[in-house]
């Protein structure tokens, strides 16, 4: 799962994405992707203690949930943006916003 991610650990520090009106927003996919990373390097490390890795690990779950549903959804829309008709013809409708 390392090799995945990548090995080098991040020295850019985390903040959370706030609108205007000061509430906290739903972080960008590559922003939760990159906070991922960073988990798993610090768990691959080692030198956690159990509580900390646990938190994290569980912190790493519903980031990678999060992320694949987000995925999915992508995909749905790219299905939708290229589908075709029994007679091969582009089907047409309006997607939903996002």
């Amino acid at each position: 799962m390392g090799e995945v991610f990548g090995s080098g650990m991040s020295t850019r520090k985390k903040q959370s994405p706030a609108g205007d009106d000061g509430q906290t927003r739903e972080a960008p996919f590559e922003a939760s992707l990159e906070r991922l990373t960073d988990i798993v390097d610090r768990l691959e490390n080692g030198e956690l203690g159990l509580e900390e890795s646990l938190a994290l690990f569980e912190e790493g779950v519903r980031l990678a949930r999060h992320a694949q549903e987000r995925l999915d959804a992508a995909e749905k829309r790219v299905e939708e943006l290229i589908a075709v008709d029994q007679d091969g013809e582009p089907v047409s409708r309006e997607l939903e916003p996002e």
